[in-house]
Parts: structure tokens; sequence; C-alpha cells
């Protein structure tokens, strides 16, 4: 079966390299799947999960906040400043963080307060939901 590179890269570190039959993740406009062959694209990724089935038929969680796809027929690239391999995600410290992102809404001095604890906010709720798609296929 044919496969296509997959590289998944934070701020930090590469989080995953290696070949896949499928890759599916939130695009800006909704879920995209791509498969080998794929028509070139670069588009700005939404915060959600990563889902990558792996040429051994095994299957990869990557949680992004955000970032850029590239997909060329042979290679999907995904640049992100934060993303955590699903094992590693951390259900309490992300509830924290949500929480705090609430508090920080209800205490907004600013449109820019606002604007940012929002942001913030929608990042945990979709890294929550991540780790719990995580999870159930485990």
């Amino acid at each position: 079966m044919a496969t296509i590179h997959v590289d998944v890269v934070s701020a930090e570190e590469s989080i995953f390299s290696g070949e896949a039959k499928f890759v599916a993740l939130p695009g800006e406009n909704g879920e995209l799947g791509i498969l080998p062959g794929h028509t070139p694209l670069i588009t700005r990724i939404k915060p959600g999960s990563v889902r990558i089935e792996t040429a051994n038929g095994g299957e990869e969680f990557v949680f992004v906040a955000g970032g850029i796809l590239e997909v060329q027929p042979n290679c999907v690239t995904v640049l992100s400043d934060t993303a955590i391999r699903g094992k590693d995600l951390d259900e309490e410290k992300a509830n924290k963080a949500r929480a705090a992102a609430e508090e920080a809404i209800k205490n907004a001095k600013s449109d820019l307060d606002l604007a940012k604890a929002q942001s913030e906010l929608a990042v945990m709720a979709a890294q929550i939901a991540a780790l719990r798609k995580f999870r159930q296929k485990r």
C-alpha cells in the first residue's frame, strides 16, 4: 500500500516523523483527511488532534494548538508552536489551565485581555477533547 511521509513539529522538537497511510486533522474550514498522492495544499489548522495511521497499521495521536499544514503528494508537514503526543497529555494540568482561562475571561480589563483569555480557553478545550479522543482509542 502507498504511504506518505509525515512530520509533526513543535517549536521545541520533532514530535512525529514517519510513514503513514492516512492523516486526519482539524483544518481551518473543517476536518481534513490526507492520503498519499493528495493535491498540494497549504492551510492553517485549528487546535485539536492529529490522527496518523502509520504504515505498520498503528495509530499516533498528537495534540496541536493550531498551526500550519503543508501537503505535497508524498509529504505532509504540520508546524505548530505547541504539539504534544497523545500519551503525554495531562488532563489535570489542562483542566487547571482551562479554569485559569475562564477566570481570566471574567477578570478581563480590556478587549485584548479578553481575546487572549478566550483563545487560551479554546486551546484548552481542544486539548481536553483530544485527550478524551486519545483515551477512547486505547
